[in-house]
């Protein structure tokens, strides 16, 4: 069979797919460890991966770049509408956060399990681990704490909310991990041809998955359906007529609609989770025909339609199960780093593969399959897992290529601390506990205090909450590197 070749930096010519043996030449986690705090070990040098004692810098790097994302859009979001989560259709700047995280969940399956000689421990170790994301998750996301501004806590288990983000994580992750242990052959790879065998089943099973999606988001009939309306999704007594009822009736009795009140997603969650258990504040409260202040949050219009006060989770079931596609995507370029030794050929394939995912994202878009985070649709699988492989392939040539590391350290450091830093920042738990602590009333806090002092500063609360964020940031980053300088690393 004819290979492909390309000049290398020393000019010499070498094959385009340059394939290692199964096994690097260096050093191996146990088993079916999962090390997602300093993540996994692999060797980084010029031109190949040989030296044991370096690893993947850029992978740290994009985990932590992804938790200073979420802390941006999350935080600033509300004085910045346009970065925040897009209220049904179309994607900003927030709705690439979590495709981030899934892929870099993918990438590191590939590395941890790439050797495995117990499955039935690590796939263990693996359904512990998945069990334990996912309880966190719960915790967190559960309704337990209410957040920021809310010094109550506590949740009706009647109410709980079951799914989110790290609930969604742990479904990746489990469905990468077991590919990877159980679905990838023994194949030796030391051929193009070789390389898709090895890993044909785990495309398989992304296709399928793929297929299903859609089999039932297009072909499910969805009848008319009704919810209770209560002080969980209803934060003030709407003047739109009709909503001072106990119960919102919302007529659908249609099949393929991706419209916010009557697609599967949402049905298949209020089946088998119920409506109580999903999200009550969902995002196409901030469309046009639920607010007038679109896109941002606002009081209805006098013709808002009753289902404005639905729940919808955003990380519901079905959507979740097309999401660890993306896992699957992480997968096939931590494939291409396990067996493609130069760093041009590494970043040639994931640049073209990046580059396909990202077209055929947008040409689904063109033929009417439109981009939606809260639905997971196909065109919006695509794009974000391009765009994520396009980054990667940009730290990569930046991080560990180049070396250019410094600028990066404060992305590094979180990264490596990444599980602790969603659970203080990014679920409000350490603000919400500084403002526990308050003089007179609870709107005197050292959080609240200093947020409205920097907005007074910068005579903007648009442009000082900017600022306020970009400092907590700065701050959370440090916090990442006195962990790191003294080796804590706080992981499931």
């Amino acid at each position: 069979m004819s290979s492909l070749t390309v000049v290398t930096d020393s000019g010499e010519r070498a094959p385009l797919l340059c394939i290692s043996s199964p096994e690097l030449s260096h050093s191996n986690p146990r088993d079916g460890e999962i090390v997602s705090s300093s993540l996994d070990e692999i060797a980084v040098s010029k031109p190949t991966l040989s030296d044991p004692k370096q690893r993947l810098v850029s992978l740290d790097v994009f985990r932590g770049l992804t938790i200073a994302l979420m802390i941006l859009v999350d935080d600033a979001g509300k004085a910045f509408p346009s970065i925040n989560h897009s209220p049904w259709f179309g994607v900003t700047l927030a709705d690439f956060v979590m495709p981030f995280f899934l892929f870099i969940v993918g990438v590191s399956a590939s590395l941890v399990f790439k050797k495995v000689s117990c499955k039935p421990q690590a796939t263990k170790k693996v359904l512990l681990r998945t069990v334990k994301l996912f309880i966190l998750g719960v915790v967190l996301q559960g309704g337990y704490f209410h957040g920021r501004n809310n010094l109550s806590y506590g949740v009706d288990i009647a109410k709980i909310r079951w799914m989110g983000v790290l609930q969604r994580i742990s479904i990746g992750y489990l469905f990468a991990s077991i590919l990877e242990i159980w679905f990838a052959n023994d194949y030796p790879v030391d051929s193009s041809k070789a390389f898709m065998r090895r890993y044909f089943f785990q495309a398989l099973a992304g296709i399928l998955i793929g297929l299903s999606y859609l089999i039932l988001v297009y072909g499910l009939y969805v009848p008319d359906w009704f919810f209770e309306i209560s002080s969980l999704n209803m934060e003030s007594r709407s003047p739109v007529s009709g909503y001072g009822l106990s119960t919102q009736t919302v007529n659908c009795g249609v099949r393929g609609s991706l419209e916010p009140p009557c697609n599967v997603v949402g049905l298949i969650d209020r089946l088998l989770l119920g409506e109580k258990h999903l999200y009550q504040h969902p995002v196409y409260r901030r469309t046009k025909e639920c607010s007038v202040n679109s896109p941002d949050y606002g009081p209805p219009p006098s013709n808002a339609p009753g289902w404005c006060l639905a729940p919808f989770d955003p990380e519901g079931i079905l959507s979740s199960l097309m999401a660890a596609i993306t896992c699957l995507v992480g997968l096939h370029f931590g494939h291409i780093l396990v067996h493609v030794k130069d760093h041009l050929q590494r970043i040639i394939f994931w640049s073209v593969f990046s580059v396909f995912l990202t077209l055929a994202g947008y040409v689904l878009g063109l033929a009417g399959v439109p981009l939606s985070k809260p639905l997971y649709t196909l065109s919006y699988m695509f794009i974000t897992a391009g765009v994520s492989g396009l980054l990667l392939v940009v730290l990569y040539y930046i991080v560990d290529v180049k070396c250019f590391q410094k600028p990066m350290i404060l992305f590094q450091w979180m990264g490596m601390n990444a599980l602790i830093l969603y659970a203080l920042a990014a679920c409000d738990l350490f603000s919400g506990a500084l403002q526990g602590f308050y003089w007179d009333s609870p709107e005197n806090n050292l959080v609240d205090i200093t947020e409205r002092f920097i907005q007074a500063a910068f005579n903007s609360k648009k442009w000082g909450t900017l600022v306020f964020v970009m400092l907590e940031i700065l701050f959370w980053g440090l916090v990442a590197g006195f962990l790191h300088a003294k080796k804590v690393y706080i992981k499931l």
